[in-house]
């Protein structure tokens, strides 16, 4: 992916919070131009993240894990539901729009760990591994940069995803939780609207 299409899937993600802002909700008559639905019409996970601005601090983040629509829906969809939808924080307001960034993080496939518990440290990588963790209805996932951010090791991780999924922090160690890694790529605004940083966490 080039800087110019992380531009492209950034100006998507605004215009879906844009329409929501004014009533529309996402479906199948999204107005996305043509070429833009055509370059991104293969199939991927995606999270969005909003953050206020200048403080970075979060405002919302919901996505879709697995690849279940083409990449450009699947942008709507999830810019939509984490501005108006993630239940921890109130719907967006109007005011806010030119004081938030946003930041994408376009998924690999989800690949299930094999092994004891204690192999999925090696197979591991602190930066370039999100992770999933599934056990019955309780699933948990952390993208590769909260890792970085919060100084997980690996072992921490695992912990973590698995408190996100409302279980103990041990449970990546039961053989009837599933383990999922996946990489990704990062793409977020310096400032709203502005300049695009674009990282392939996978070459990591």
């Amino acid at each position: 992916m080039d800087r110019k299409e992380a531009k492209d899937l950034i100006t998507l993600a605004r215009l879906s919070i844009e329409k929501g802002l004014n009533g529309e909700r996402y479906d199948s008559s999204f107005k996305a131009e043509e070429k833009i639905k055509n370059k991104f019409s293969f199939k991927r996970g995606v999270f969005t993240s909003i953050y206020n601005f200048p403080e970075k601090t979060l405002r919302g983040c919901i996505g879709i894990p697995f690849p279940l629509y083409p990449l450009w829906k699947a942008v709507v969809i999830s810019a939509y539901e984490s501005a108006f939808e993630d239940p921890r924080f109130s719907p967006l307001r109007k005011d806010e729009l030119n004081r938030i960034v946003i930041e994408i993080t376009v998924l690999t496939e989800p690949e299930k760990l094999e092994g004891e518990p204690y192999d999925y440290i090696n197979q591991i990588d602190i930066g370039k591994h999100g992770l999933m963790v599934q056990r019955g209805i309780f699933k948990g996932l952390l993208l590769p940069q909260v890792a970085v951010e919060w100084g997980f090791d690996e072992e921490q991780f695992l912990s973590e995803t698995c408190i996100k999924a409302g279980l103990s922090p041990d449970a990546w160690k039961d053989e009837d939780t599933s383990v999922f890694k996946f990489s990704g790529i990062l793409i977020k605004e310096k400032e709203p609207s502005g300049e695009i940083e674009l990282r392939d966490l996978s070459s990591l």
